[in-house]
């Protein structure tokens, strides 16, 4: 048993009812402290009525608290975890906030059609851009606070976070967690009809957008045999490109959804309108920013909502909020590390320091030989005492080591444009990502990108 401080950053999230599950009921974690700390304090107290809940029926002798001083969330705490979106106050989830949604329409203006707009694209650069000084500024305070922290991120842009962490703190320990890897070693043993526990398993890349280039199952090579199953059925709905692309490249992409993988390919920046999205997405386009929205994509005024509207609708938002947490239940044991996010296994196992493995963003540092060791890839690690090592992997196939090369430039513009607040690396960005349109329309774009969340982004002003 090893009892820490554990503060949650942006404790007022969503996310945080599953952790919290997982983290109370893990038995080397008994008696630690859970500090909640959020700029919305009313989520952040009914976050942490349900840590209070679960930690009692738990009997792990688990404490929470909300903390609003982020002095004293973070004052001697062992890990961090954090699920920050970036648009400031939210209601809900963080694609529903109206920052999110201009980082969508405008470049729809343009002829770019994201859907989620997460992880790469103008809308990740954005979420990047407002989500990067938020996190700065947390580890300044860390730096003097708790230099010896384990970061945990949960947030997107993944990559981008974690190594604006990496290059721009002195925080040591910095380590993205995330369930795609998981999910995808799920899927292939599901149509192996193994247990994915029997697989072993290599993937190379980045946070959602990697390949499985090696599968075995009791030391035989079954990569032929998944082949041969996906190629004799129909493609799954939703998974129609991810499949085709899978059989051209010989990898299986390993995170699949459409929606999502089509977001690092030129294929958006290529139709008439949203509607016309390949592969059946023009429906989903429509469906998440609704059909209005692309009859007429100019700027429209937002109405001036009154105060006691304003109090009505908040009041609502934390209803709704506290139903989500009510049904959350106790889990039976905590999450395993590889077909779950492991949380509180990571944890623990970095507490006790005891070598487990588990899935992890971290820097290469050699694990992919062929990338540069800065990159922050999605791979195995170990963990012990001092925190996680990666676990040698080696080379990426050419084509993919060629698609890997220009995100990975594209994470490290991102990173620097979003410290320095320089227009022209940003543009390169823009210019660089397989989504980039002429260099006069992207410059025109920017504009509004960037005075659409102005007063998030001090660094541009």
């Amino acid at each position: 048993m090893s009892s820490k401080k554990i503060v949650c950053l942006g404790g007022g999230s969503l996310y945080f009812r599953t952790a919290l599950a997982d983290l109370v009921v893990t038995e080397g974690l008994a008696g630690s402290e859970i500090v909640l700390y959020d700029i919305d304090p009313e989520k952040a107290e009914l976050m942490a009525q349900l840590g209070k809940r679960l930690a009692e029926q738990s009997g792990t002798g688990m404490r929470v608290r909300v903390s609003t001083d982020l002095t004293d969330a973070v004052d001697g705490a062992d890990f961090a975890i954090s699920s920050i979106g970036g648009v400031g106050k939210s209601g809900g989830h963080v694609h529903s906030t109206s920052l999110h949604k201009q980082d969508l329409l405008i470049p729809a203006r343009y002829g770019i059609y994201q859907i989620v707009g997460d992880t790469c694209g103008p809308a990740g650069m954005m979420m990047a851009f407002r989500s990067i000084p938020i996190y700065l500024s947390i580890c300044r305070e860390m730096e003097r606070r708790c230099p010896k922290v384990v970061f945990l991120n949960h947030s997107n842009p993944m990559a981008v976070l974690c190594r604006a962490m990496i290059k721009y703190t002195d925080i040591e320990h910095v380590i993205g967690i995330c369930h795609g890897v998981q999910g995808g070693i799920k899927r292939i043993a599901k149509i192996l009809e193994v247990s994915p526990e029997e697989l072993d398993t290599l993937w190379i890349g980045t946070n959602h957008y990697h390949w499985f280039t090696r599968i075995r199952h009791k030391g035989k090579d079954v990569y032929p045999e998944l082949r041969r199953r996906i190629a004799s059925q129909s493609p799954p709905e939703g998974k129609i490109m991810t499949t085709k692309l899978s059989e051209i490249y010989g990898y299986q992409i390993t995170y699949p959804p459409d929606n999502h993988a089509i977001e690092f390919y030129p294929f958006l920046a290529q139709v008439p309108d949203g509607k016309s999205m390949p592969y059946g997405l023009g429906e989903e386009v429509v469906a998440r920013h609704q059909e209005d929205l692309y009859k007429d994509l100019r700027p429209k005024a937002e109405p001036e909502v009154p105060k006691a509207k304003q109090k009505a609708e908040r009041q609502d938002q934390l209803r709704e909020y506290k139903e989500e947490l009510d049904k959350t239940v106790l889990p039976e044991k905590p999450s395993d590390p590889l077909t779950g996010e492991g949380l509180g296994r990571l944890i623990e196992d970095i507490a006790l320091g005891q070598r487990r493995v588990h899935i992890v963003n971290i820097p290469n540092k050699g694990a992919i030989p062929n990338l540069p060791d800065y990159a922050v890839v999605e791979i195995e690690g170990v963990t012990d005492s001092s925190g996680v090592r990666g676990i040698y992997i080696g080379e990426a196939p050419l084509s993919l080591m060629g698609l890997l090369q220009k995100r990975i430039a594209w994470q490290e513009l991102v990173v620097d444009a979003a410290v320095s607040g320089d227009r022209k690396l940003a543009l390169q960005a823009l210019l660089l990502d397989e989504m980039a349109i002429l260099p006069e329309k992207t410059e025109a774009m920017l504009d509004e990108l960037l005075a659409s969340s102005k007063q998030m982004l001090p660094q541009f002003s």
